[in-house]
């Protein structure tokens, strides 16, 4: 089998390559980001990652049992000899993914910790020594710190219910309840962003039957669109739902079975594994990679949403007045027109041509 470069892994993985003399028995990485990471790994295993593109591709190493993010069953299974827990963006994410390796856990298991230092690695060895303190720190390699912990106390059954919380966000007189879990965007509460979307689907709806939320988080946008409908007594429409972060996926089912909402929520890294046009599609699209600014999912999903708009349909998009987003939505659907904007914040709203 050809080897990868190195080069073209994250500098966490390849700490771990770095030190792999730490891994025996059978192994359990959670939270990989890049699937090339077993290309390396001579031995089989299990291998989580919450991102729905990173997903698809770890299910093509056969000799890999691949798990999509925390509520994956195969999570249920087995006894791992090492577990391998590379550093979340969110500090609370690594609390409960912490938790997860502990379930995995088979007696005298290894627990290893990976992740970058401007990430803050510092802070997570911190919440690792809450649980294992006799965690070490064993490397410094390609600006991260590996952390390992010997013979970690087995944790029980890991239930991602546990970690489910609800909060209740209102906008225009309509409040609906939201499910939250570490790491998601809208656990704290309804951002300005949001708040100003639903403002503007609050004054001027759109006309459509059925509608899209692309990157649609805990389904803030598509469960409030229908209560709304239900408080004006008019007619109530199905939002679907796509995002590409497992924990979106669980809350945005979970916030639309608690407020009777109704549509499917997917599970895609994009528009391109999904079929079908809608009349309507809303975004509030994230434009972070952990720390960096990374536009580029929201442009993708600008070359594209053209073949899943039907003729006359609307794209209702709000994003950071800074962005160069206004550009590709005319070059890419049709005229556009800014609906609102705060020097902060624009909605844009615009009908793909006939």
């Amino acid at each position: 089998m050809q080897s990868v470069s190195g080069s073209a892994l994250p500098n966490s993985h390849q700490a771990l390559l770095k030190n792999q003399h730490l891994l025996s028995g059978s192994l359990a990485i959670l939270g990989v980001t890049s699937a090339q990471l077993l290309l390396e790994l001579p031995c089989g295993g299990l291998a989580m990652s919450e991102h729905a593109g990173v997903f698809a591709a770890l299910k093509r190493h056969e000799s890999w049992n691949a798990c999509f993010g925390y509520d994956d069953p195969a999570l249920a299974e087995n006894r791992y000899d090492s577990i391998v827990v590379f550093l979340p963006k969110a500090r609370a994410e690594l609390e409960m993914r912490i938790a997860l390796a502990r379930s995995l856990a088979s007696d005298n298991a290894r627990l290893i910790l990976i992740g970058e230092k401007k990430e803050g690695i510092g802070g997570g060895a911190k919440q690792l020594k809450a649980v294992a303190p006799q965690a070490s720190k064993v490397d410094s390699a390609r600006h991260c710190q590996v952390w390992s912990a010997e013979s970690i106390e087995p944790a029980p059954v890991f239930q991602i219910q546990d970690w489910l919380g609800w909060s209740r966000v209102e906008c225009s007189g309509v409040s609906i309840e939201v499910a939250g879990l570490p790491g998601i965007f809208s656990q704290d509460g309804l951002d300005k962003g949001t708040q100003m979307l639903l403002d503007t689907l609050a004054e001027q709806p759109v006309e459509a039957e059925r509608m899209l939320d692309f990157a649609c988080g805990a389904g803030v946008i598509g469960a409030w669109i229908q209560a709304w409908s239900v408080a004006r007594e008019t007619a109530v429409v199905s939002v679907d739902g796509i995002d590409v972060q497992s924990q979106a996926v669980i809350c945005a089912k979970e916030t639309y079975t608690r407020n009777n909402a109704v549509g499917t929520i997917f599970a895609s890294d994009g528009l391109a594994g999904i079929e079908g046009l809608w009349p309507g599609i809303v975004s509030n699209p994230p434009f972070h990679t952990g720390v960096k600014t990374d536009t580029s999912m929201t442009e993708q999903f600008l070359r594209g949403v053209r073949g899943h708009l039907q003729p006359g349909g609307e794209l209702r998009l709000v994003a950071n007045s800074f962005l160069p987003y206004e550009a590709l939505i005319k070059r890419h659907i049709g005229r556009v027109e800014r609906l609102r904007e705060d020097g902060r914040f624009t909605v844009y709203r615009a009908f793909r041509e006939l």
